[in-house]
């Protein structure tokens, strides 16, 4: 006769499934956003490249250096929703509120200086990364209209970090639905239509973004008024949004300086590496958005529960989470190695590339359970507010990494052996975040850290 399962198992069976109905709740709708957001790029891409080769090279080099001057921001969104949930857990929705809106206004501060800084080095940033006569009209063109809605994109990182920490997911995903979609009408309309070319590809961004800034002002101010916090400018506060970002753009741009390094020594291997690299760089970035949507689930619940001076549910979550990573992080690298006949083509039909292609997406499945645990801590950590030591634990990431990949076109190898580089850079990155989370130290309870 089966005994029946003790107390203690019975207790840890009904707290692990109470975590995965959160994780679920939260990361399905991240994950739909997630994946929405490139797709602005996309469209802008399959519309402007109609109107000729020059123009869609002006897009390629505009884009990123949009996409580039936006990411590096991304601190709105992480610091803001560690904070609020924070103050969620600990019952004052008043106060999560108002946090909130300090990040939303230094959003609104960083864009305008953003938007100051490259309007008038717009022909100075297009040249810089190398565009030709031809190409170099239509990128200023669009940099510079661009540019205009980087309030707004600010504005929807800071308020997409308020409604996470509010514990809601699903507004964000339905914003940028209506965004893209949004977005596409106005592109094909005032591209075509209007007959504006690649300034009506801008254009119809700009407003979609600034549409998609208001619909998220309207939840929080509703949200504020209910709970009558107040939506005037509080320096002090927005000083403290500013100092809690800070060691979250350090991270981020010490993780850009390893993108623009592993790029950079690809480019250096040759033309087929480089075109194999920027492969594996679209899927890495395809796979990363499952594992961050378990991230952003993570950031929301632990800070809510950190708030509510539950260190024991803190911990249990976390383990829950890092378990869901793993298993994403093996389903993932084996789809990698069973679809790659399949999509491998679909990318490329030079033999040569595809050579190159296949030894080093083997590397990159291998590590994708790795990869697993280190965007769930990632997103632990940025709930917990351990900002600080991120920042200090990528920097070291940073400095095993660069040497190792600077030397892989000495020592060959090529892009497989670039990518081992890689693989030692997550496994850094997880040695010192697992060690983090078992040190138990960003176990910080209390309405703020």
């Amino acid at each position: 006769m089966k005994q029946a399962p003790t107390a203690p198992e019975n207790d840890w069976r009904t707290s692990r499934r109470r975590h995965d109905r959160e994780i679920v709740s939260l990361a399905v709708p991240a994950f739909g956003a997630l994946v929405a957001e490139p797709l602005f790029v996309m469209a802008d891409s399959a519309i402007v490249g109609h109107l000729g080769t020059p123009q869609l090279a002006g897009l390629g080099i505009a884009a990123p250096l949009l996409t580039t001057a936006v990411s590096i921001f991304v601190f709105l969104a992480y610091a803001t929703t560690a904070a609020v949930s924070r103050r969620v857990g600990s019952g004052d929705l008043q106060a999560a509120i108002r946090q909130g809106m300090d990040g939303i206004w230094l959003a609104l501060f960083l864009g305008a200086v953003v938007v100051a800084a490259v309007l008038p080095t717009a022909p100075w940033l297009v040249a810089l990364f190398g565009a030709s006569d031809t190409a170099a009209p239509y990128a200023t063109t669009y940099l510079r209209i661009s540019a205009l809605g980087i309030p707004a994109m600010l504005v929807v990182l800071a308020s997409t970090g308020v409604l996470r920490g509010l514990q809601n997911t699903r507004t964000p995903l339905y914003v940028a639905i209506a965004g893209f979609a949004a977005n596409g009408v106005l592109n094909v309309g005032l591209v075509y239509g209007a007959g504006l070319g690649i300034a009506g590809s801008a254009w119809g961004t700009v407003i979609a973004q600034f549409g998609m800034a208001a619909v998220y002002l309207v939840v929080v101010v509703r949200g504020a008024r209910r709970h009558h916090a107040s939506l005037r400018p509080d320096l002090a506060g927005i000083r403290n949004s500013a100092q809690a970002g800070v060691p979250l753009l350090v991270r981020t741009l010490s993780l850009r300086a390893v993108l623009m390094i592993a790029t950079a020594v690809a480019a250096r291997l040759g033309d087929a590496d480089i075109a194999a690299h920027q492969i594996i760089l679209s899927l890495w970035s395809l796979m990363a958005f499952a594992l961050d949507a378990i991230a952003i689930a993570g950031q929301a619940i632990i800070g809510r529960y950190l708030g509510a001076d539950d260190a024991k549910g803190a911990k249990q979550a976390c383990r829950r989470m890092v378990e869901w990573g793993i298993a994403f992080g093996v389903l993932l690298g084996v789809l990698v190695v069973a679809a790659r006949p399949l999509f491998v083509p679909l990318f490329t039909g030079d033999h040569t590339v595809q050579h190159t292609l296949t030894p080093a997406l083997l590397v990159v499945a291998l590590i994708q359970p790795v990869a697993g645990v280190v965007f769930v801590l990632d997103g632990v950590l940025m709930g917990a507010g351990d900002g600080p030591y991120l920042a200090r634990a990528m920097l070291v990431t940073l400095v095993v990494f660069a040497p190792v990949a600077l030397l892989v076109p000495t020592f060959g190898g090529g892009l497989t052996a670039l990518w081992w580089a890689m693989a030692l850079m997550m496994v850094v990155r997880m040695l010192t975040l697992v060690w983090r989370a078992r040190s138990g130290r960003w176990l910080v309870t209390g309405a703020s850290r």
